[in-house]
């Protein structure tokens, strides 16, 4: 097991109706005027956002608003929350919705107290000093951002897709009611289960190897989200399926599934898949992050496995139950293969797409992707196996 360093401060605050105490905990916790941030009107459309207003109101904790962040939140709107905190002297940030509001709010919280133009912090030119507290309602169980130490952020002007890592991101509470997510079309419950599972592989297969306690919890998470994901589809009211839900997206994403398979002095994964994705949603932001990953993942599996094969064999027994027949090269290969198989099978029959092409994504479009994964993750990037961009290529290709 290698040495790591574990970080997961965000207090959580987790059940029904739990979003009506959302006023009662903020104002615990010493805060008393929020920014809520929020999306293109479906906490509108369903009351939730209603629910945090009165619950702030009740606790005397004012509040201001900035709606109508997309889907990959565009940098636009980032700024115009940072002027909206900046005049309001807001001391909290509240997003109310899922990954993209979240993510757009931890730039607000990191740009409004930086001088400079919030983009240089995205784009390396500045590393962030500072900011202002959030607490997330999230209402979409998926990027986990409510825990977790990133976010990304679109810039539509350069075609540019890029993340940020950073314990200043980490919210310091998370308010989770599992009940938001009843009313969820099945394709959004869909794409964030395979965004919350892509979590959990991104760390398991960092190219380091095992520690059985960590592969344990990365699988069981895996199977548990796989075990739960057709109860909901079956009944989206399922309360206890959502949950379970829920709490996995937190868990694939706080760190926890990385701890002793991180890699030695530097992040917590690999992330490549990541990195191919960002540039597709880069190309269509109307490309839904979790839908974009299952086509990537099982691509970029099919292309690295014979790097470090031991690995797919452990997360094939763990999460599949399959292993090899035998020690011979055609037996591990056709257990990796099975493997990689059920894997986008499963994610198909959630109704993912198995083909960039279903995005209307073309070949002539993979130059552009290349030339913002150079600028994001450099001619050669990759920790299970070392790539380059004609490597990413190749993966590309094989996906459409």
């Amino acid at each position: 097991m290698n040495d790591f360093t574990f970080y997961s401060p965000t207090r959580i605050v987790f059940g029904r109706d739990a979003i009506d105490r959302t006023g009662q905990e903020l104002a615990a916790a010493g805060f008393g005027r929020a920014l809520i941030v929020y999306g293109g009107g479906s906490v509108v459309r369903t009351g939730t956002l209603d629910r945090v207003k009165a619950s702030l109101d009740a606790a005397g904790v004012a509040h201001v608003e900035l709606g109508g962040v997309r889907p990959n939140p565009e940098v636009s709107s980032v700024r115009a929350g940072i002027e909206i905190a900046r005049a309001e002297a807001v001391d909290v940030l509240l997003p109310v919705g899922g990954g993209s509001t979240m993510d757009a709010a931890k730039a607000i919280a990191l740009g409004a107290v930086y001088e400079g133009d919030v983009w240089d912090l995205f784009s390396k030119r500045a590393a962030p000093k500072g900011r202002i507290p959030v607490v997330a309602v999230p209402t979409i169980p998926a990027s986990g951002s409510e825990a977790s130490d990133s976010a990304v952020i679109s810039n539509d002007a350069e075609h540019l897709k890029c993340g940020l890592n950073t314990n200043l991101n980490r919210p310091v509470l998370a308010i989770m009611d599992p009940a938001l997510t009843f009313t969820l079309p099945p394709y959004q419950t869909a794409a964030g289960v395979t965004d919350m599972i892509a979590h959990i592989m991104e760390r398991f297969f960092s190219g380091e190897p095992g520690a059985p306690v960590t592969d344990n919890i990365a699988c069981g998470i895996i199977r548990a989200v796989m075990d739960e994901a057709p109860r909901v589809f079956e009944d989206p009211c399922d309360y206890d399926a959502r949950a379970n839900i829920m709490w996995a997206g937190t868990l694939a994403h706080n760190g926890l599934a990385g701890c002793g398979v991180n890699i030695p002095g530097g992040r917590d994964g690999d992330w490549t898949c990541h990195g191919l994705e960002h540039e597709l949603s880069a190309l269509d932001t109307a490309i839904t992050h979790g839908a974009g990953l299952a086509v990537i993942f099982p691509a970029w599996m099919r292309y690295v496995w014979q790097e470090h094969p031991e690995r797919f064999l452990t997360f094939a027994q763990g999460v599949f139950d399959i292993e090899p027949i035998d020690d011979s090269e055609e037996a591990v290969r056709d257990a990796v293969t099975a493997t990689i198989d059920e894997l986008q099978d499963f994610f198909v029959s959630l109704g993912m797409p198995r083909t960039l092409g279903e995005f209307g994504v073309k070949e002539g479009d993979i130059d552009q992707m290349l030339a913002g994964l150079k600028i994001n993750r450099g001619e050669v990037f990759g920790s299970f196996k070392r790539l380059t961009l004609e490597d990413a290529r190749a993966i590309y290709r094989s996906a459409l």
